[in-house]
């Protein structure tokens, strides 16, 4: 169901991007998946680098969220084996690289929600936190993470 609509959407997801740091992509808790922090990597390179309000545009911010949920979802994925065994997206927490003085960090983290939505339909209806920060590791232009439910095994 949501991997035929991932195949309709013609959206591949992603390789898991390799931690940073000294933690792991993602944690399953009983029927609940907790991902790490994701920033905008594509095959191992940062796709967005830089403030929104400064060099980035909003809409290089919402492309940039895009481009992180997705890597949350494999994360996802490769702890849960397919995404059709998610019942629904619970959290998406956003943090937006930002100039002092822009405050549009709602618009940029649509893109993740956004694309959720035409993923998962209602099932991708969630809780949100978008968070204007004065940076990000790696100076990333956005990082988003999940909190996932999964269908009763």
């Amino acid at each position: 169901m949501f991997e035929a609509r991932l195949k309709e959407l013609g959206i591949e997801l992603p390789a898991v991007p390799r931690p940073v740091a000294s933690y792991v992509p993602a944690v399953k808790v009983g029927d609940f998946v907790f991902t790490s922090g994701q920033i905008p990597f594509v095959n191992g390179e940062l796709r967005y680098r830089g403030k929104l309000g400064g060099e980035l545009s909003e809409e290089d911010g919402y492309q940039a969220a895009r481009i992180c949920v997705l890597n949350c979802l494999s994360a996802v994925k490769q702890l849960i084996g397919s995404l059709d065994n998610i019942e629904r997206i619970i959290k998406v927490t956003g943090f937006v690289n930002s100039t002092a003085g822009f405050n549009r960090q709602p618009f940029v983290v649509n893109g993740a929600s956004d694309l959720l939505g035409e993923i998962f339909g209602e099932a991708g209806y969630h809780a949100r936190s978008a968070v204007g920060v004065n940076e990000l590791p790696l100076d990333a232009a956005v990082e988003v993470e999940l909190i996932v439910k999964l269908k009763d095994a």
